[in-house]
């Protein structure tokens, strides 16, 4: 018996990551550059490849890992790029499911491709709901039934996808990954920021009515009485699907909240993209990150998942990832659309003490999930797959 029937040399394989992708700006398209950039460092498999997803009448520059673009609502994009698949060197497949990233209704378009391709193919699931509507769980269990494994990023998504029968037979649980931050106290990088002196609240991401800052902005108030060097940053651009829709309304709303509050002094917006260095140094001078999102079945953040891997103290509304990831003291949680129970939360954690300890066991707690842990987990699988 050779030792490569034993150790099954991996190096010679592909994996192939079907996704939105940078330069577009899109909280999944950052998560695939993570994941493709950390899966490529471990250097187990060949240089990674993307698929692209792209909206409609849309144009990016990509780098060289993206091998295959998709218009979403190209129907014959995704037959072509199947059968492309099928005859390249791809071993295993990889798409990052978000309904919207496809087309048609709840993105059933996604099953062209999956009727066609021939290569082993891995879902992780970033949209899991306890209220799927029929066609959109009609679409969940086909995704479910034709992909080799599952991946979700919470315990809870199991339950949930259980309890309205989608088959989660090979299903696999890998959190979110976070970057490896180094813990700094925020007095060592507020002056840098312009923030000296400053008690930093903040919360970031791509802007949409769904994150709820508003009641964030109107908890300010009593808070700024007892504490006047509270600032408030929003950091992060219009979600550019919002921004097609709506244009800044939104944001224009909450810019109105601030002067009817009085708040100008206390609240900043940061209307743009953040490079993740920056993103980084942000959360480095914040004191108390919040989350005020509005949805409960919300089972994916990645700016909490930042937030805690930066140490911060965190208040969040209690929707799922919130639920699973801050428990055990590792944050406060405020009620959904209220302002009074969020300033509840700031209040307590004005308390040095208390948000030191929070810090600590957040910071120590992410570290299970910095990128290189993930993406050790998504290789794993991806061999176990391919052996098979």
């Amino acid at each position: 018996m050779k030792i490569s029937d034993i150790i099954p040399d991996f190096t010679e394989k592909r994996v192939a990551y079907m996704s939105s992708y940078p330069p577009r700006e899109c909280g999944i398209a950052t998560f695939t550059k993570d994941l493709v950039d950390e899966v490529d460092k471990l250097d187990v498999f060949r240089p990674s490849v993307v698929i692209a997803m792209n909206e409609k009448e849309t144009i990016y520059i990509y780098d060289r890992k993206v091998r295959w673009q998709i218009d979403r609502d190209s129907v014959d994009d995704y037959l072509q790029v199947a059968n492309r698949v099928n005859s390249s060197d791809v071993d295993i497949v990889n798409i990052q499911h978000e309904f919207g990233l496809f087309g048609g209704e709840h993105g059933e378009y996604l099953s062209y491709f999956l009727d066609h391709v021939e290569k082993p193919v891995v879902t992780t699931l970033h949209t899991v709901q306890t209220d799927f509507d029929s066609k959109a769980l009609t679409m969940l269990k086909n995704i479910a039934s034709k992909s080799a494994s599952i991946v979700v990023i919470a315990h809870l998504a199991l339950t949930i996808l259980e309890k309205q029968g989608v088959p989660c037979r090979r299903a696999a649980v890998i959190p979110h990954g976070c970057p490896n931050i180094r813990f700094v106290p925020s007095e060592n990088v507020k002056s840098s920021l312009g923030l000296k002196d400053r008690f930093v609240l903040s919360t970031f991401g791509l802007i949409n009515r769904g994150k709820g800052i508003e009641y964030a902005i109107r908890a300010l108030p009593s808070i700024v009485e007892r504490e006047p060097r509270v600032i408030y940053l929003v950091i992060g651009e219009t979600h550019p699907e919002v921004r097609k829709i709506e244009g800044e309304r939104y944001r224009k709303k909450l810019m109105k909240l601030v002067e009817e509050l009085q708040l100008e002094n206390h609240v900043r917006f940061h209307n743009r993209f953040l490079s993740k260095r920056e993103l980084i140094k942000y959360l480095q001078a914040t004191d108390v990150y919040i989350t005020p999102y509005i949805s409960p079945n919300q089972i994916s953040s990645g700016t909490l998942v930042y937030a805690l891997g930066a140490g911060r103290a965190i208040i969040s509304t209690p929707y799922l990832h919130a639920i699973e990831t801050l428990t055990q003291g590792r944050g406060l949680f405020c009620e959904f659309k209220n302002p009074r129970s969020i300033a509840k939360c700031i209040e307590r954690l004005l308390d040095d003490r208390l948000r030191k300890t929070m810090e600590r066991k957040a910071y120590k707690y992410s570290r299970r999930f910095v990128w290189s842990n993930v993406s050790n987990k998504y290789a794993k699988l991806f061999k176990q797959l391919i052996k098979n």
